[in-house]
């Protein structure tokens, strides 16, 4: 005989505990820029021409220069380059011509500048002495027979390998530049431009002539 018994069923039941959401890795909020525009580096200073009315007096090869004026060491299409020294710039005293040649040498090599940007500056050499006279071999190997009254200079010739350098040999120099070069210089009106007789650079009769020790060079006379 079974005593009753009342059996109680127990079931239990696992209640999962509550997951928290996966935290979000947020990007911090980017701080709003200021408007300020990125300042260009300023222009590197060119040195300024001293303009005053010039006058050559007497010939180029016997002469002097009255209230000459100098031209800057450097430009945005040229530098200057003293023979002697062999390197750049020229001294200053080398540098002075009538205010009618400076203006030329300014004009023309602004032009050939624009009209080849992937070419080197134009080398200027010589041009007067402050008041002109005797330029000669006291002042340098070979020194010049003319140079005295501020109507001549020396221009060298552009090189193929594009280095702001004189040329060495005739081989180095870039003939179409050249003679772009010298074009430009009888269109200023130089009434003389002598260049390298090996370089078979051509131009007007009685202007453009060739000449000894003018391979790397061209040499510019004005009208007085």
């Amino acid at each position: 005989m079974l005593v009753g018994t009342t059996a109680a069923l127990v079931v239990i039941v696992r209640v999962p505990e509550p997951v928290a959401p996966p935290r979000v890795q947020m990007d911090p909020p980017t701080p709003t820029a200021t408007a300020t525009a990125t300042p260009r580096p300023r222009p590197r200073r060119l040195p300024k021409v001293a303009w005053r009315s010039s006058s050559p007096l007497g010939t180029p090869t016997s002469g002097r220069l009255r209230r000459g004026v100098r031209l800057p060491s450097r430009g945005a299409h040229f530098a200057t380059r003293d023979p002697v020294r062999k390197r750049t710039p020229n001294r200053w005293w080398r540098r002075y011509g009538t205010d009618d040649l400076v203006r030329v040498l300014l004009r023309v090599t602004g032009q050939f500048g624009r009209a080849h940007p992937r070419a080197p500056r134009v080398l200027i050499g010589d041009l007067s002495r402050p008041h002109g006279g005797d330029f000669g071999r006291r002042y340098g190997p070979l020194g010049h027979v003319s140079h005295q009254n501020g109507l001549d200079a020396d221009v060298y010739f552009p090189r193929r390998d594009r280095r702001l350098r004189a040329p060495r040999t005739p081989a180095q120099v870039d003939r179409r530049l050249a003679q772009d070069l010298v074009d430009r210089f009888v269109r200023a009106g130089a009434r003389l431009v002598l260049v390298g007789p090996s370089l078979d650079l051509r131009g007007p009769r009685g202007v453009v002539m060739p000449y000894p020790h003018h391979d790397d060079h061209v040499h510019v006379r004005l009208n007085g």
